[in-house]
């Protein structure tokens, strides 16, 4: 990455840091708009890195539970089944 994005992707850490600890989803606006007064380019790159964290961060949940889920299932005994049928089968 190059200087811009490292600057953008540490404060965009940091950002999600102290949403998590403090729950307040404005902040996010509030660092946009600081960032968009004084740089198009900087709330640019910011945006993107913390939207790519946040999504990655729900889709590790995600695969996390499922993988939990299945666990549990096989442990009960249970045939755990896929929510969905994998790529290339006719299954609905």
């Amino acid at each position: 990455m190059g200087m811009i994005e490292d600057m953008a992707d540490e404060l965009a850490r940091d950002v999600l840091k102290a949403i998590e600890v403090t729950g307040d989803e404005e902040l996010l606006s509030v660092i946009t708009k600081v960032l968009a007064e004084s740089s198009q380019t900087a709330e640019e790159a910011f945006l993107t890195a913390f939207r790519v964290r946040r999504a990655n961060a729900k889709a590790r949940a995600l695969l996390m539970d499922k993988l939990q889920r299945f666990k549990a299932a096989k442990a009960g005994g249970a045939t755990a089944k896929p929510d969905r049928a994998p790529p290339g089968t006719n299954e609905a």
